[in-house]
């Protein structure tokens, strides 16, 4: 009887947070009580307590994951959520980041040789590129709207692989870092290029996306190695 108790109470424990121990330990007493006539703190109901504390699963804050780094845009429950710069300093940040856009000979000659029916491929995806870093916070949920003092896309045919690479950079003087800017300008150059010429071909290929250096911030500068 008495291994009865203590089974159901222990699993009773172990489903309640640390904040709960008592209140259960308490419930324990009652058991006891009505199986032997008489405080279970003559069994060192304390003790047991540890025990069942001691059981309790330990969580990780989705902060530090057990390690030096974190995700920031997760809160101590788990929820999503917006970082708060507040108290950051405002430093001048910078990135750059690339994609490649793999076309196939044919559709490689009409780009170059500009006989595509949309028109001018390159130009028209370097502002869409450049407009896109602009728009990144209204695509990006978590990302901040932040004032960009300088963005430039560059665009360029590859005729080793029939492709186009593409080249995003932003910058700005602010509080939060830009490799978001970057590596959105790159995205939608590379999917304004597929719209330009998915007439001509359906088996064009959007790949690479990557982040290639970036500056200033707390994390300080980093870049790609190759």
């Amino acid at each position: 009887m008495l291994l009865r108790v203590l089974n159901l109470s222990r699993r009773g424990f172990c489903s309640h947070s640390g904040h709960d121990i008592a209140s259960a330990i308490a419930e324990l007493n009652k058991e006891m009580e009505s199986v032997f006539g008489e405080s279970s703190s003559t069994i060192h109901s304390s003790s047991i307590g540890n025990d069942i504390i001691a059981e309790a699963p330990q969580l990780v804050s989705p902060k530090t994951g057990g390690s030096g780094l974190g995700l920031t845009h997760v809160g101590s429950k788990g929820e999503a959520q917006m970082v708060d710069v507040t108290p950051k300093e405002s430093t001048k940040r910078a990135a750059t980041a690339s994609c490649k856009v793999i076309l196939g000979k044919n559709v490689f000659d009409l780009v170059s040789t500009n006989q595509m029916a949309k028109g001018d491929v390159l130009s028209v995806a370097k502002i869409a590129g450049i407009n896109g870093a602009k728009q990144t916070s209204n695509l990006i949920p978590l990302c901040h709207n932040i004032i960009l003092t300088h963005v430039h896309v560059d665009l360029k045919l590859n005729p080793n692989d029939f492709s186009v690479d593409i080249v995003g950079e932003a910058a700005s003087a602010g509080k939060t870092g830009v490799e978001m800017e970057a590596l959105t300008a790159v995205s939608v150059a590379g999917l304004t290029v597929y719209d330009m010429c998915k007439a001509a071909s359906k088996d064009i290929q959007i790949t690479g996306i990557q982040l290639e250096r970036k500056t200033g911030g707390k994390s300080g500068d980093w870049s790609r190695k190759e």
